[in-house]
């Protein structure tokens, strides 16, 4: 089973080798283009352009030129529920060959890929350039390939459907807390969901199913079109 997984606006600085674009997962997407757009905008553009782009008020450029792996340079709600660093090293893993985390700048990668600190928020172009866009057009059938024969369990937010969508049958979760879907807790669950995942080594969505999850119940399951989608009920 693969888990498509959302990365987070936060991120931890610094690094332990210097970025190599070249050595990401999925060498045959152009991410190149995508960088090289970024990194031009973020020498020419002014301060309110980039503190549009960053989603942030005082934006400090960050250090592109230093790398660390994906799952330890996110530092959001999702991912501190994960708690990768914690985890055995099957459990990790299993993260490392089982999750896609989908990126704003870099399309898609792996757990265990070195990526920069970078900050491109959910939405924004760089300039006139829709990265999600041209995304979408370069992941779709590598994706397709590299997922053909596997499970999916979507645990992205929605945004990520316009970097891609699967061709074939998958799962995607949504969590209810007293009726209402509510942001932080989705984001909390997306992360304790892969940590279960992992510490179970679930293979398909059949096992997943399975599963007795520690204040989580379903209330529902929707059919449309390929997608599966499972609705629990946060029961405390």
């Amino acid at each position: 089973m693969k888990i498509l997984f959302s990365p987070s606006e936060n991120k931890f600085e610094g690094g332990d080798g210097k970025f190599d674009i070249n050595l990401l997962s999925f060498p045959q997407i152009n991410r190149q283009k995508v960088f090289e757009i970024y990194c031009d905008f973020l020498k020419n553009a002014n301060i309110d352009d980039i503190s549009k782009l960053f989603g942030l008020k005082n934006p400090q450029i960050p250090n592109v030129n230093l790398a660390t792996k994906a799952i330890l340079r996110y530092d959001g709600v999702a991912f501190s529920s994960l708690k990768y660093a914690l985890l055995d090293k099957f459990a990790q893993n299993y993260i490392d060959e089982n999750c896609l985390i989908f990126s704003n700048l870099f399309g898609v990668v792996r757990p265990n890929d070195k990526i920069p600190n970078y900050k491109l928020s959910q939405g924004e172009k760089i300039g006139s350039f829709d990265t999600a866009n041209f995304y979408k057009n370069e992941l779709k059938d590598i994706l397709d390939e590299f997922l053909k024969d596997d499970d999916i369990l979507d645990l992205r937010a929605g945004y990520y459907d316009k970097f891609y969508i699967p061709s074939k049958p998958y799962t995607t979760i949504k969590f209810l807390k007293n009726g209402k879907n509510l942001s932080h807790f989705a984001k909390y669950w997306r992360g304790k969901i892969l940590q279960i995942c992992a510490k179970n080594n679930i293979k398909n969505i059949d096992e997943f199913m399975n599963l007795q999850i520690e204040n989580l119940s379903i209330n529902s399951i929707k059919q449309s079109k390929l997608q599966t989608q499972i609705i629990f009920d946060i029961k405390a």
